[in-house]
């Protein structure tokens, strides 16, 4: 009565990991993809949890023979301040502390033509319209790039359809994940920057002088270009009067990016994204879980989006295996809280980034290699899974002592 076991919306990180993990597995998998690969996308800067995952998933490599641009930490600025954060002084007993940079567009159709090539289904411009969802008897009807429309049965559905958030605007479970509303600039550049300018090794979070609450990202490729971006209080009055390319202009000259840059071309038109931090209200449901953006995005700061993507990914997998090996399963235990529990890690992180705690305790941490600092490393890293690091396990409760030990006043 199916077409396959396991339908999947969505051919980006998420969904590629999910299928390969699947269909390794032994089972039948196919995945619906709205768009055409290779598209652009941001969320280029990966964190090492990220290669833990695409090694258990059969995925890495391909991406290590890729040529991507190695990363083995972050660079934090603002105004003369500054912090150099390695990612191989972490916390973890074991697993990977460095990763890469990538062109999402080129990393994405990676991952989909090794999945592809390992006999998964993927079907590109096929973009969902219905869902009729009820465990062990799901459909799903869709539309191809010729306006042909069809249907797919499947016993069980994941939503990795990232910020098209398919199932949760179809099901009425979409929200605002946040009470400030922001906005992201960015664009691709040549950045004929020299090597004194910057790592490129590492990511660079740079922050406004004067306003903490704008910050920017510069993520060197291995080609020489980079990506750049701004982001900003959405319809803030100050900047009310300007264009998107005067505000990103005038923003990116404020900081020691507008001397790093001063050569830079662009490659790309400057692009715009609002209001992209959302939460779902429920992370599964009779029929179907959702997976990395679908369920909600936090925020860019930390890079979290592609780990939380495929940490979500791996977790609803393995739930379907179990089941699929006629084990008992939960979604809410198995499933539901411990991602959960990684990600509220991160959005205490993004809260704490913003009311200026975290920013406090990066810029004025020891200079010494302690324990503490491994800890915050690690959640850096995208390992905020790990329940034996206390500041997974109890995130504010050590935030709190943290910036109280940081704070110079």
């Amino acid at each position: 009565m199916h077409d396959c076991d396991i339908a999947i919306i969505g051919a980006g990180p998420a969904g590629a990991v999910a299928a390969k993990l699947l269909h390794d597995a032994g089972m039948h998998v196919t995945v619906l993809e709205a768009q055409t690969f290779p598209r652009f996308v941001i969320g280029e800067s990966l964190l090492p949890n990220c290669m833990n995952i695409l090694e258990r998933a059969g995925l890495l490599d391909a991406v290590q023979k890729a040529g991507f641009q190695f990363k083995n930490g972050a660079v934090f600025e603002r105004g003369p301040l500054y912090q150099s954060i390695d990612f191989r002084k972490n916390f973890e007993p074991s697993g990977w502390g460095t990763t890469f940079q990538v062109q999402r567009a080129r990393f994405d159709k990676i991952l989909t033509d090794t999945a592809i090539a390992a006999g998964i289904d993927i079907r590109f411009a096929h973009k969902v319209t219905e869902a009729s969802l009820t465990d062990g008897d799901c459909q799903l009807t869709f539309q191809n790039d010729r306006g042909e429309t069809g249907k797919l049965r499947a016993s069980f559905v994941l939503d990795a359809s990232g910020y098209g958030r398919v199932l949760p605007r179809m099901l009425g479970i979409a929200r605002s994940g946040q009470s400030i509303e922001r906005r992201a600039l960015f664009t691709h550049v040549q950045d004929n920057m020299s090597p004194t300018d910057h790592d490129r090794n590492k990511i660079l979070i740079t922050v406004h002088p004067t306003h903490q609450e704008v910050w920017y990202w510069l993520i060197p490729f291995s080609d020489g270009t980079s990506s750049v971006g701004v982001i900003f209080p959405d319809q803030d009055p100050r900047w009310s009067s300007m264009d998107e390319q005067a505000i990103f202009d005038q923003l990116i000259a404020d900081t020691r990016l507008g001397t790093i840059l001063a050569d830079a071309r662009p490659i790309r038109p400057l692009n715009a994204i609002a209001g992209y931090s959302a939460q779902s209200d429920q992370l599964f449901g009779d029929g179907y879980a959702l997976l990395g953006n679908s369920a909600g995005f936090l925020d860019p700061v930390f890079s979290s989006g592609v780990t939380i993507a495929m940490q979500s990914a791996e977790m609803a997998a393995n739930v379907l295996i179990n089941r699929h090996n006629a084990k008992n399963v939960d979604w809410q235990n198995d499933y539901a809280i411990p991602l959960e529990r990684g990600v509220a890690t991160f959005r205490s992180y993004v809260d704490a980034w913003y009311d200026g705690r975290l920013q406090t305790i990066i810029f004025n941490q020891p200079t010494e290699d302690t324990k503490v600092k491994r800890m915050v490393v690690s959640i850096l890293a995208g390992y905020a899974w790990n329940l034996d690091n206390p500041l997974v396990s109890k995130t504010d409760h050590y935030l709190k002592m943290l910036h109280d030990l940081c704070d110079p006043s």
